[in-house]
């Protein structure tokens, strides 16, 4: 599934100017704890998050996420704006809750990328 397709299905907003939306997508992962983020994810994967600081695109980027898409319309702060910016990452924001948005993304075929992470 491309970035574009999991805007429309979000009814999210682009945040990042002249990224590439046809950008292939290959699972999705929710957490705002970072180390579940990096113990647990898998590249090319878009995270939802409800975490708006700079560590968050930090994180991403160590994990190879191809985008980020924060919940409930929230916004990122100024300084994770610029480094997503830096690094290319997409940053998206969606009006929906997490579990609305995996359950869309899901339900449209964007498989899970989220695997039990060690106690």
């Amino acid at each position: 599934m491309n970035l574009k397709e999991i805007i429309r299905l979000t009814e999210g907003i682009l945040l990042t100017p002249n990224m590439d939306i046809n950008v292939q997508i290959s699972g999705g992962y929710g957490a705002d704890l970072m180390s579940d983020v990096l113990a647990a994810s898998q590249p090319g994967a878009v995270l939802l998050t409800g975490l708006t600081n700079p560590q968050v695109v930090r994180t991403a980027q160590m994990a190879e996420f191809g985008a980020i898409i924060f919940v409930r319309g929230k916004q990122p702060q100024p300084e994770t704006l610029l480094i997503s910016i830096q690094e290319n990452i997409p940053l998206i924001t969606s009006p929906f809750g997490m579990f609305e948005l995996s359950g869309r993304l899901h339900q449209a075929g964007l498989p899970s990328f989220e695997s039990n992470v060690p106690n």
